[in-house]
């Protein structure tokens, strides 16, 4: 699934591509995707006429903002944008397509169709679901040490668990919190609120520094995902833990493992990171 920093780059390529476009029509070939309003034809006829002014993100989320919406998108396990000329065929997968006045189009493709979209008036987007309940941005002045020490303190869960929740703040799956314990020396399975003060600090530090170096990298290219302009990112060569069990730790050398956290598929050294 793409995490934050692959909706970063989502996010910023849209808007380099969709920015003052003029919705003529929306065409949906997939109504389970449109969540909000519940009627398919709402969501056209609001959307027909509006220009896209800006495109925004709310943790793994994309938010497109029109003249008078904000069409909040998630795009799950396998949705992508992408900018086509109208006279270029689609497949299948294509499930929804706004028309612009001027010929192109943005299709949004989702093999498995998990991908949501809410439409909302601007300024209502954050009060309903699904961003009402997320935690706050990583990269934000809520996000401290001492925000993130009040949240592990308070649960007895497993720390990787406890960090893919995006109550507690948004932005971490499975890559980046694979990737951020490593880096902190923390194993997956240890019990959040065991977490020294050091311990915490330094896991703080990582976890912005991990998605920052995402962010410049484009993000990571895992399985199927490539960001709306067809690119690859580059993150994942640079990789500590995910993807990784079997080979040398870079740290230590000793082969990296693969285990089940919370029902994930989960990467750690097991020499490096001591339960």
């Amino acid at each position: 699934m793409p995490e934050l920093p692959e909706v970063e780059t989502v996010r910023k390529t849209l808007k380099n591509l969709v920015s003052h476009k003029q919705i003529e029509n929306v065409t949906i070939h997939w109504p389970k995707i449109i969540k909000n309003p519940l009627e398919v034809e709402q969501f056209i006829d609001a959307l027909k006429g509006e220009t896209i002014e800006d495109v925004g993100r709310r943790g793994k989320f994309l938010i497109i903002y029109t003249n008078t919406y904000a069409l909040v998108s998630h795009l799950r396990m396998e949705g992508k944008y992408g900018l086509y000329p109208k006279e270029d065929p689609y497949d299948k997968h294509t499930h929804v397509i706004f028309h612009f006045t001027d010929g192109s189009e943005l299709r949004y493709r989702d093999v498995r169709k998990f991908g949501t979209m809410h439409l909302y008036k601007k300024g209502e987007e954050f009060q309903k679901p699904p961003l009402i309940d997320l935690g706050p941005e990583p990269f934000s002045e809520e996000f401290t040490v001492e925000y993130l020490t009040e949240k592990l303190k308070k649960t007895n869960r497993k720390i990787k668990p406890a960090l893919l929740d995006q109550k507690v703040f948004v932005g971490l799956g499975n890559i980046y919190v694979d990737e951020a314990l490593f880096r902190s020396g923390i194993h997956p399975e240890r019990i959040a609120n065991s977490l020294s003060e050091p311990e915490l600090t330094l896991l703080h530090q990582e976890i912005v520094a991990t998605l920052g170096e995402a962010v410049k990298k484009g993000g990571s290219t895992i399985r199927s995902y490539v960001n709306s302009q067809g690119e690859i990112g580059m993150f994942q060569l640079e990789l500590y833990a995910y993807g990784r069990e079997g080979k040398a730790c870079k740290n230590c050398g000793r082969p990296l493992e693969k285990t089940k956290v919370g029902g994930r598929g989960t990467h750690f050294c097991p020499n490096c990171q001591k339960l």
